[in-house]
């Protein structure tokens, strides 16, 4: 009996999601930037099953467009979606890309931080003024909500990609204080490492299995949080529901030790045999652990069972 209750208290739970989310998206125009990245890509496949009325998907990528489009062909719809090649650094583009657009999903970034380090007026040009162009946009065309795509790297930042990051949490966080009479809402997602996304580790080690070893890590100390890419939409998703403005939802996720995850990997994909675990040492600027949200965040959260809403001092009380 106690588990058919939890079992019937869950999916009340989310039929009251799907009902909520379904108002969000429903009959809306959305644009995704960075849409055919591993993140940006889910969210619009996710948002094929609440009905908005045009998804334009912004990526600078024509092959990506071409096989991301493949895709979307093969999954029945009557949503008008539009392929957009453009880069956010181009704010002409983003101009006529956001013309009646009701939401936006900035998911465009660079993320890998040894490319990021040695090329860091690149990141910067991408995550800090791209960042600054989409809400410009946002703002002149008068858009719902705007959510950002952030990273725990932005937590007590050590690395020009954390470091930029941060700077993208916070131009999009306080663009509030910009509307003027626009009714534009800015919020942050935070995220931990995704899993499986494009990049990361995890399909570097399969491939690494594949071809006999070995697979290598880091350090084996270090550790990191996790999260699968259905987890991620699935909290930008809530936050686009929820948000008030100036907020940053972090999942709650568990700290991995990334020496005994690639055990698991090797466990699950070698099929019996023998694979050795190399260690590389840390990249430059790398930290051994990564922390969620800083000590001073903590006095301006609150706890909501599966993730945490990081709130402005000011807007704390009033937003609970």
């Amino acid at each position: 009996m106690v588990k058919q209750t939890q079992t019937s208290e869950s999916e009340n739970h989310e039929s009251n999601d799907m009902k909520n989310l379904l108002k969000t998206f429903k009959n809306k125009k959305i644009l995704v930037t960075g849409g055919t990245g591993s993140i940006g890509s889910e969210i619009v496949r996710q948002l094929l099953q609440y009905e908005p009325s045009q998804i334009r998907i912004f990526s600078r990528d024509e092959g990506k467009h071409f096989f991301f489009q493949q895709e979307l062909e093969k999954i029945p719809h009557k949503i008008d979606i539009r392929s957009l090649i453009g880069d956010v650094r181009d704010k002409e583009r983003l101009n006529r890309a956001m013309g009646n657009i009701d939401i936006v999903f900035h998911a465009a970034a660079m993320k890998h931080v040894p490319f990021c380090e040695y090329n860091p007026f690149e990141a910067v040009k991408t995550n800090v003024q791209g960042t600054q162009n989409v809400i410009d946009m946002a703002l002149k065309h008068n858009v719902e909500k705007m959510v950002a795509i952030s990273s725990d790297k932005a937590v007590y930042p050590s690395s020009i990609m954390g470091i930029t990051k941060l700077l993208m949490e916070r131009i999009t966080i306080n663009a509030n204080y910009y509307l003027g009479e626009s009714v534009t809402k800015f919020s942050v997602v935070r995220f931990g490492n995704v899993i499986n996304s494009r990049g990361s580790v995890i399909p570097l080690w399969i491939d690494q299995i594949q071809k006999g070893g070995p697979i290598t890590i880091t350090d084996k100390k270090m550790k990191r949080f996790f999260m699968t890419i259905p987890d991620a939409v699935k909290l930008v998703f809530i936050a686009t529901a929820n948000m008030k403005g100036r907020e940053i939802f972090v999942l709650k996720m568990k700290e991995r030790s990334i020496y005994e995850l690639a055990k698991e990997v090797i466990a699950e994909y070698g099929q019996g045999k023998k694979i050795a675990i190399k260690v590389t040492g840390a990249r430059e600027r790398e930290k051994m652990t990564e922390k969620l949200f800083t000590d001073e965040e903590k006095n301006f959260m609150t706890d909501k069972k599966s993730y945490y809403v990081v709130r402005p001092e000011k807007t704390r009380k009033e937003n609970k």
